[in-house]
């Protein structure tokens, strides 16, 4: 076997990207990635259009569907998404189930099976605000506020309820973490709301220790998600909400413009 000390010094991204690039060769079509997806790599560049057409010559821009992810249905609805985009179900479906069986109000179980649809589908950064805007024009507004608050909320301890501050946060922020200003305000504000308790129950009855030989399924939600989760009948993302595009983003994360 005859060694490339090169390729050898060349670190785990580098690899990754060698790797991604010669898949993307051998796709029909080009495929690219935002300013937001390089930023995670730590880089603040984009691939201007010429450029990449001249490194694929013959081939076009993507402006559909990315044929390395699942194919989605042509009007997907809320079950699609949770099937095809989401990159992990188990929490969302652990705390939706903590709800259920502490008999609470169905709308308070959609609000557990959502709260964190940012972090699978699209952000870790601000979820429950970008959660949020994602169901605003499809459930009630109970539901989608309770989402919102919900990411100051997990902060703050209620002793009323017996929450208290995550010792899994310890862990992940260190013990001399403190939340920025603008979330110690919004749970400020939170605290006098309406629905105050209703994102509180997200923050009872989230899994901080997620439980891998827990048995749940999306399919146990089928009926509150029909009754409380409003489908648009062009499909999810097609329809011409205020949060359609986020919807259609996620479909569609790879198209050019």
């Amino acid at each position: 076997m005859i060694r490339n000390p090169a390729a050898e010094t060349k670190t785990l991204s580098q690899r990754a990207d060698e790797l991604e690039e010669h898949m993307m060769h051998e796709l029909d079509c080009i495929i690219t990635k935002s300013v937001l997806f390089n930023m995670g790599d730590g880089k603040v560049e984009i691939e201007n259009g010429p450029a990449l057409l001249a490194r694929n010559p013959g081939k076009f821009m993507l402006m559909g569907a990315d044929p390395r992810l699942p194919r989605m249905p042509e009007k997907p609805t809320l079950l699609v998404y949770f099937r095809c985009r989401f990159a992990s179900t188990a929490h969302l479906l652990q705390s939706a189930t903590h709800a259920l069986k502490a008999g609470l109000d169905e709308k308070i179980v959609l609000a557990c099976l959502l709260h964190d649809i940012g972090v699978v589908s699209f952000i870790r950064a601000d979820h429950g605000y970008w959660g949020a805007q994602m169901i605003e024009p499809y459930v009630d507004e109970e539901v989608s506020w309770a989402v919102r608050a919900h990411q100051a909320l997990r902060f703050f301890a209620d002793e009323s309820v017996g929450y208290t501050y995550p010792e899994i946060y310890v862990k992940f922020f260190g013990p001399h973490y403190r939340p920025e200003p603008f979330i110690v305000a919004e749970y400020e504000r939170a605290r006098k709301h309406k629905y105050y308790m209703s994102a509180r129950m997200i923050t009872v009855n989230d899994v901080y220790s997620f439980d891998p030989k827990a048995k749940v399924d999306i399919n146990d939600f089928t009926d509150i998600i029909g009754r409380h989760f409003r489908q648009p009948k062009e499909g999810l993302g097609l329809d011409n909400s205020p949060s359609s595009h986020m919807w259609r983003t996620i479909m569609w994360p790879t198209r050019f413009l």
